[in-house]
Parts: structure tokens; C-alpha cells; sequence
């Protein structure tokens, strides 16, 4: 059966074409499209089936979560950029969207009550997990010298932020929970100005275009629905030249990471997270990789923005 074939064939069903429409737009997992579909799972699975054997979508499996996205070759993608206009257009379009926007904005806001309600034992925790291996050491050791401006984003209690402090002129602390920075200022209440905290999240930072000369990502990524649109954005608020520093787990499988940490992704394997950056304009500088606790790794990366 020729391509084109399969793949209208494939199609020809309602229910596959608004899930083919979502599809294009977010990443989501089964249950996510059940809610959204107002289906059964079994008959969301007989669909996603069809879409994936005609190559129309791919899976990718994250512990015992599976995720669904477009498959991202060709030629299968550019018949569904081809389609997708004319799924745009349908009735159902604009309401499917709406709720899949909706249900990932739930997914964040989950994480962020998730962080609010465990911010006070996020050190201790944290230590759990990274055992003797000093990030925020780490992390200043890879910082530029001199450095106007540098940024901490998912700052958390601000563990890092006081070796930024260290080098920089200025520090920027973003974070999405507000409990975690209202303990950030209690640790560096007599700092005064050259520290600012900030409210917000990874997807539309609350920094200017090109306003910091060093930012770092430390353990955040994972905690991200979207970790290759937070980069993009982070392209934008990096000065040309800058550097970008990501600290991240790689791939792993102990699942109570989710329930204990809040973590939505088992982490990534170095070759995803080059491909991240890559796709969001960043040119890899260097990468460690550090034993810690648990039987976990931590990826250590370097990027730059191209010019």
C-alpha cells in the first residue's frame, strides 16, 4: 500500500483527525487523551494505534507513563503540516485546543502546588538525592569571569543563587512556586539589591531580551510538560555570546521520583538533551556527567547560543 494511502486511510475517522490536530500542537500521554476525548481507554489506544502503524504519530514511553506526539520524519510530516490547516478549520478545533491547553496548564499548576506544599524540606530532600556531589559548587566553578548578570532559574530555596552571588554583579532568581521564594528571601534578606527574585515560570521568563550573561537550569527540565519550548525562551533572554548551563538526571526508571519529587519526566539520556538545545539555537560546549544517589546521573552541560 502506497504512503499517501495509508495515511488517509488512517484518517478517515473523526476521532483520529481532532487527535491528530492536538497532536500537532502538545505532547500527551494516554490518560491526558482520555480526559480530553471524553473516551474510554481502550478506544483512544485503538486510534493511537492506527495513527502510529501509518506513521503518522509516535510514542515515547517515560516509566510506565507512554506519551504521544507527531512522528517527526519525513515524508509523514509534511503531509500532516499539508493537513493540518484544514483540521484547524474544523468545528471542533478551537474547543479540542482549548482543552488541551487546559489540561497541561493543570499539569503545571499540579507542580506547583506540589512545590509549595514540600518547599521547606526541599534542602533536606535534595540531599537525599544528590548525596556528597555539591551542585551549586559545581555550578559556580563553570560560571564566566566576569559576569554582569546571572540567572537561576527554578530557583527553588536559592541553594545555588548564593554561589552566583559569589561572581556575578547581579542575580536573577525565577521560580514558579511562591512558597520556595518567600524562603529564598529569608536566606538573603540582607543582600539588597544585587538579588532579584521573581515569580514565573520556564515558559514566559520574567526577564528582558538578552538580560542575562549566565543562566543555569539545575534539576528543572524534568519538572517541565514543554522542556524544548522553556529553551527557546531561554535562548531569548541570553545575551548573544552568553552561557547557558544545564545540570539535569539522565534517563532513568525509579519511578517514586514522581510521587516523592514531583517529576513528570524520568529524566534524559545526554543525546536528548543535545537534541534540545540544538533545536532551540544553542551550540553544546561541554558535558560531565557525576554519579549521585539513588543509582542516578547527573548530565552536566554547556551551551551557547549560536550566532
Amino acid at each position: 500500500m502506497s504512503k499517501v494511502l495509508q495515511y488517509f486511510k488512517a484518517l478517515a475517522d473523526e476521532t483520529r483527525l481532532r487527535l491528530l490536530l492536538v497532536l500537532y500542537r502538545y505532547e500527551m500521554n494516554v490518560n491526558e487523551l482520555v480526559e480530553l476525548m471524553g473516551m474510554g481507554q481502550s478506544r483512544i489506544s485503538r486510534h493511537l494505534k492506527i495513527l502510529s502503524s501509518a506513521g503518522l504519530l509516535e510514542s515515547r514511553r517515560d516509566g510506565l507513563w507512554v506519551f504521544y506526539s507527531l512522528a517527526g520524519g519525513q515524508p509523514s510530516r509534511k503531509f500532516i503540516d499539508a493537513v493540518y490547516p484544514f483540521l484547524a478549520a474544523e468545528g471542533f478545533a478551537a474547543e479540542d485546543l482549548a482543552l488541551a491547553a487546559g489540561i497541561l496548564e493543570e499539569r503545571a499548576a499540579r507542580t506547583s502546588r506540589f512545590f509549595n506544599s514540600i518547599a521547606e524540606d526541599w534542602d533536606a530532600m535534595s540531599r537525599e538525592v544528590l548525596g556528597s556531589f555539591n551542585l551549586p559548587l559545581a555550578v559556580e566553578a563553570r560560571m564566566p569571569l566576569p559576569c554582569a548578570v546571572a540567572a537561576d532559574l527554578g530557583c527553588g530555596t536559592g541553594i545555588v543563587l548564593e554561589r552566583l552571588l559569589s561572581r556575578a554583579e547581579q542575580v536573577i532568581g525565577v521560580d514558579g512556586s511562591a512558597r520556595m521564594l518567600e524562603l529564598a528571601r529569608r536566606r538573603f534578606s540582607g543582600v539588597g539589591e544585587r538579588l532579584s527574585l521573581r515569580i514565573g515560570d520556564l515558559a514566559h521568563l520574567p526577564l528582558r531580551d538578552g538580560e542575562a550573561d549566565f543562566i543555569c537550569i539545575n534539576l528543572v527540565l524534568h519538572h517541565l510538560s514543554e522542556p524544548q519550548a522553556a529553551l527557546l525562551e531561554v535562548k531569548r533572554v541570553l545575551k548573544p555570546g552568553g552561557i547557558l548551563l544545564i545540570s539535569e538526571f539522565d534517563r532513568h526508571n525509579e519511578e517514586s521520583l514522581r510521587t516523592d519529587y514531583g517529576d513528570l519526566w524520568l529524566g534524559f539520556d545526554a543525546e536528548a538533551l543535545e537534541r534540545f538545545l540544538l533545536r532551540a539555537g544553542f551550540k553544546l560546549a561541554s558535558s560531565t556527567s557525576h554519579p549521585v544517589e539513588k543509582g542516578l546521573h547527573i548530565h552536566i552541560f554547556q551551551a551557547r547560543p549560536n550566532a
